[in-house]
């Protein structure tokens, strides 16, 4: 089942200080998979990673604005933490707007450690079993949703997980779950 994600296209909803093993794992394991991957930006060229939030780690190229992409163009979407990441999407109509409609079209959202917080500001946790880094389980109660300390939570279309340590695991849901992109869920 090395192909289970052929002809999938995966969007990465990433900013400057996103957090580099979050991206990249589970991009090598969607690509080990099949898929083809986008990284979305707010802003074109590279962007910044970083390695536990305080330390340079490289760049990724951006292949598309959030601006100009379509939910219609992707099978699944990728949400990687790191803190400073996501505090600057849920800040950018664009990507909250993209995130708001992604979730309208019942497609896989996978999302890790801080990444969360952009579900929570385009209004998408309510009602939902989600986990994350502990610090923003608070903004995740506030925001509607049954948070709870597990490796990986899939509530829907959602699959969430809380740190780098649970990135094995992650990566593995994800690539099950993204697999069966085209049997959407309600959101």
């Amino acid at each position: 089942m090395a192909q289970e994600l052929k002809g999938k296209k995966i969007a990465i909803l990433a900013t400057d200080g996103v957090e580099r093993v979050e991206l990249e794992q589970p991009r090598g394991a969607l690509h080990g998979a099949g898929a083809r991957t986008e990284i979305l930006s707010i802003h074109p060229g590279e962007i910044q990673a970083r390695q536990w939030d305080m330390n340079p780690a490289g760049t990724f190229a951006v292949d598309r604005l959030v601006s100009d992409a379509s939910t219609g163009d992707y099978d699944a979407l990728l949400l990687p933490g790191g803190t400073m990441n996501p505090d600057q999407l849920r800040m950018n109509r664009d990507a909250v707007g993209f995130v708001k409609a992604f979730v309208a079209t019942g497609k896989p959202i996978g999302t890790i450690c801080h990444g969360p917080w952009t579900l929570v500001e385009a209004d998408a946790v309510r009602g939902r079993r989600i986990t994350s880094w502990p610090s923003i389980r608070t903004d995740l109660r506030n925001a509607g949703a049954t948070v709870v300390d597990e490796e990986v939570v899939i509530d829907r279309q959602i699959i969430s997980s809380r740190s780098p340590a649970d990135l094995p695991a992650f990566c593995a849901a994800i690539v099950e779950q993204f697999a069966k992109a085209g049997q959407q869920v309600p959101g």
